[in-house]
């Protein structure tokens, strides 16, 4: 089930289940094993699904504890052509595939089966289509004639007010409450300065500056739960323009100004599916209030005369970007400054690859930060010598060294006491039972509510159960043992060979999967490197295993 239904997972699973029983029940079969996906798009093919990619792994398990598979509901299984991506697999390792809708089991053989489950495909994707249309189109009714704020993190500014119940009934049952936006008194006062100061010809850089000599909160500070990955020194001038951007300082309410977009995963394997990525709309795609709707903090002629000088602004040749060439960076997303700690970036010049850091300098002044407006390395001062060290790791006589590195630095995996593994079986087991019962409770009619929140509590001890039975984790895949570690340096000693004389994109792939980490310190002049290889080796029975380890 999809987080977007707006239904109880337990709920939705129980339904599922009955119906996949009701269909075995008369062939005496019996469930011993569930996958079952919570939050995951029905348009997600199954290998980015967690628990049925789990399930495609073990239909290649000759010890599977199943003999066939029963699925509650296609739409919910199969989305689009997923059906026809998915089937030959239960089709090549002999499990039969049983649906409720055709009676039993698939036959492959058989178009009419296939048809059905064709037609349940494009169903499931008409279905999700129309909820999205169905959406858009309500959620533009309520702004542009109700001007309703519709939710999200309300602009630096404005704070959040009670209005009183949810409108809609069962929302306002489950105790949902209508908000809007009501001036901050903190920080309005704030963006009337900076639309202002704007208007008065100081740039969105002095403005920044500014705010930050005079020790006023930027947008992360003020609210640091909000935006932990932000940095809160300073005011950072995207900010500043973000705020003279936002039409909702007119008090109008504004929606629409990104849109969910879909793009191929990757445009060689189209059964990947789409990945979703949120983009920025054009202004003439906004949905704007009819009449104000909250207390504006400036007026509709201030921000249009800033919106014109933006505009006076604007580039009028071609597109910024349109004239590039993809340039090979080989440390791409791997060199990190030792002095702010973040990545530094690809810069290209006088034919060569570098790689900045460049400190916005509103931070330097206001915060005092030992920080130089630039830091530049460049690529080839560093590829040279990493080559040579990655080549002398990986040379035959010190393979030994080198595995003992690894398995040194690998983090014990934890043991799992058999005593407290049988106790928590056990206490699944029970669990498992009381959810049956709850089950046929609430089928012969039981207190619906109470029956919730017996299965909640049996949910929650089954959870806590089955946490005893996984291994401690610290952070990185542990069990790695030394015969499997010398396996994958004995691999990789053969990318050495070449590792020299590699084309650009070939020795950034071998970069990326020797998992490089790269520190540069300019104070010493020198870079820190550490490689975290993270590679699938097949063990004796043909079965990938992960091993993870730094040297």
């Amino acid at each position: 089930m999809s987080t977007e239904d707006q239904q109880d997972p337990e709920a939705s699973r129980l339904w599922q289940r009955g119906r996949a029983e009701a269909l075995i029940a008369a062939r005496g079969g019996e469930i011993v094993a569930e996958y079952f996906d919570v939050g995951e798009s029905r348009a997600l093919p199954w290998k980015r699904r967690p628990r049925a990619s789990a399930l495609l792994a073990h239909l290649a398990d000759r010890d599977r504890e199943f003999d066939a598979l029963v699925i509650g509901e296609p739409q919910r299984a199969f989305y689009g052509n997923q059906f026809g991506d998915t089937f030959p697999l239960f089709v090549h390792y002999n499990v039969p595939l049983w649906v409720p809708e055709v009676g039993g089991a698939i036959d492959g053989d058989n178009e009419a089966h296939d048809l059905i489950m064709s037609v349940f495909g494009g169903m499931s994707k008409g279905e999700r289509n129309r909820i999205k249309v169905r959406v858009h189109a309500a959620m533009s009714s309520q702004t542009l004639m109700e001007g309703r704020f519709l939710g999200g993190r309300p602009p630096y500014g404005y704070r959040l007010r009670d209005l009183g119940p949810h409108p809609n009934p069962g929302k306002a049952a489950e105790g949902r409450r209508l908000h809007g936006l009501e001036p901050d008194p903190d920080t309005a006062p704030v963006v009337v300065r900076i639309f202002n100061e704007f208007l008065c010809g100081y740039g969105i850089y002095a403005i920044a500056e500014g705010l930050t000599r005079d020790s006023i909160p930027s947008p992360s500070a003020h609210d640091p739960r909000r935006n932990p990955h932000r940095d809160t020194r300073a005011w950072a001038k995207s900010a500043v323009r973000a705020i003279l951007d936002n039409p909702r300082y007119t008090g109008r309410q504004v929606w629409n100004r990104q849109k969910k977009h879909e793009s191929l995963l990757d445009i060689t394997d189209v059964s990947l599916g789409y990945t979703t990525k949120m983009r920025w709309n054009t202004q003439d795609k906004w949905i704007v209030s009819k009449g104000i709707v909250h207390t504006p903090l400036i007026e509709d002629e201030m921000f249009a005369r800033v919106q014109d000088i933006f505009r006076g602004k604007a580039r009028t040749g071609p597109a910024h970007g349109v004239q590039r060439t993809r340039r090979p960076y080989l440390l791409r997303g791997a060199l990190i400054c030792g002095v702010c700690e973040r990545k530094m970036q690809g810069h290209w010049s006088h034919e060569q690859a570098y790689y900045r850091c460049r400190f916005p300098n509103e931070y330097g002044l206001a915060n005092r930060v030992q920080h130089p407006r630039n830091l530049y390395v460049r690529e080839a001062w560093v590829t040279r010598p990493l080559d040579d060290w990655l080549a002398k790791v990986f040379l035959p006589h010190r393979i030994d060294k080198t595995v003992d590195l690894m398995t040194a630095t690998a983090p014990d995996a934890g043991r799992l006491d058999v005593t407290e593994c049988a106790q928590a079986r056990a206490e699944i087991a029970q669990c498992d039972a009381k959810l049956a019962t709850h089950r046929s409770a609430l089928e012969a009619g039981a207190d619906p509510g109470l029956i919730t929140r017996w299965v909640a509590e049996t949910q929650a001890v089954r959870a806590q159960a089955e946490t005893k039975l996984r291994p401690p984790r610290s952070g990185t895949d542990t069990g790695i043992s030394r015969e499997q570690v010398a396996d994958l340096i004995r691999a990789a000693g053969d990318l050495t060979q070449v590792i020299h004389q590699a084309a650009p994109a070939d020795k950034a792939e071998i970069y990326q999967k020797l998992g490089l980490r790269i520190r540069y310190v300019p104070a010493q002049q020198k870079v820190l490197v550490e490689a975290h290889l993270n590679q699938h080796i097949p063990d004796t029975r043909g079965a990938p295993v992960g091993v993870r380890g730094g040297t």
